[in-house]
């Protein structure tokens, strides 16, 4: 299974980016919840909002809860391939925690 990873830019957030998932080209929304130590994600294809404000959590795939057809194809998870974390915060994010696009 061939791995990419989505680089957040933690020094810009909130912000969005366009990312090409699988065939089709996403807008995904990052924000930072410092209180709490969680990131969100928001996606959108075409305009319409599809998720908005899902919290990354470790080892789970984002986007999983409401899958259709709209949705990215790859799976992305934010994953620890050291396997010493086990939740993802500002310290870890980009740094050992990445947001693993899991393609075929």
């Amino acid at each position: 299974m061939q791995r990419e990873y989505i680089e957040i830019e933690k020094e810009l957030i909130p912000y969005s980016f366009e990312i090409e998932l699988g065939v089709e080209l996403f807008e995904i929304g990052i924000e930072y919840n410092a209180i709490g130590d969680f990131f969100t994600l928001s996606l959108s294809k075409d305009g319409e909002v599809l998720v908005s404000n899902e919290k990354i959590t470790y080892g789970e795939p984002l986007f999983s809860e409401i899958y259709d057809a709209r949705y990215p194809a790859p799976l992305i998870l934010p994953l620890d391939e050291s396997n010493k974390e086990t939740r993802v915060g500002w310290d870890n994010l980009n740094d050992t925690v990445f947001l693993v696009v899991m393609n075929d």
